[in-house]
């Protein structure tokens, strides 16, 4: 798919960040040069600002966009943050022949394959901006750190195995059954 939708969703696999965090990029909150995305607390589900470490594939994506608007990377209006997400999502049902998925599947996907890679699940946890998690209790008083250049470390991890199954011929993609809420 092309831009917008293109682009957005391949950020949304690179990054694990939420649909509505991503379709509301600003180039203000960019840095490319130290390779980070601040989403400023405003824009967060958890009301805290997120530092997101931009993967070498996050950073070519993001230069590679048109810059259609001096704040919102993903517009078409000018106006407001890009919309249609259904018609999105049927377009991308049918390029990819699969249907029985939601976008926040990738960003569930994003969280399993790094832990799958051996980041540690409070990295993962830091990566998503959850607000509970492993580092719980006194230690999450406590405990303040960003763990930025863990992070960083665990979005250039996934980015690589990203493309490394984009990139393999011999992949499968295995349906997996639906998780349902209680």
């Amino acid at each position: 798919m092309k831009w917008p939708f293109g682009p957005l969703v391949r950020l949304l696999m690179l990054t694990g960040q939420r649909r509505d965090e991503v379709a509301t990029m600003r180039w203000p909150d960019i840095n490319l040069t130290a390779a980070l995305w601040t989403i400023p607390r405003e824009f967060t589900k958890n009301d805290r600002a997120h530092e997101v470490p931009l993967s070498l594939s996050a950073r070519e994506i993001v230069g590679s966009l048109p810059k259609v608007d001096e704040s919102l990377v993903f517009t078409t209006n000018r106006k407001v943050a890009v919309a249609g997400f259904s018609n999105a999502k049927r377009r991308l049902d049918h390029l990819s022949g699969i249907s029985d998925w939601h976008l926040h599947d990738l960003r569930r996907t994003a969280a399993s394959g790094m832990a799958r890679l051996g980041v540690a699940p409070h990295v993962v946890e830091k990566v998503l901006a959850h607000k509970t998690g492993t580092i719980s209790g006194v230690a999450a008083i406590y405990n303040r750190h960003g763990y930025l250049a863990e992070k960083r470390d665990a979005l250039d991890r996934w980015a690589r195995e990203v493309l490394r199954v984009a990139e393999d011929k011999q992949a499968q993609v295995i349906t997996m059954p639906r998780v349902r809420k209680p």
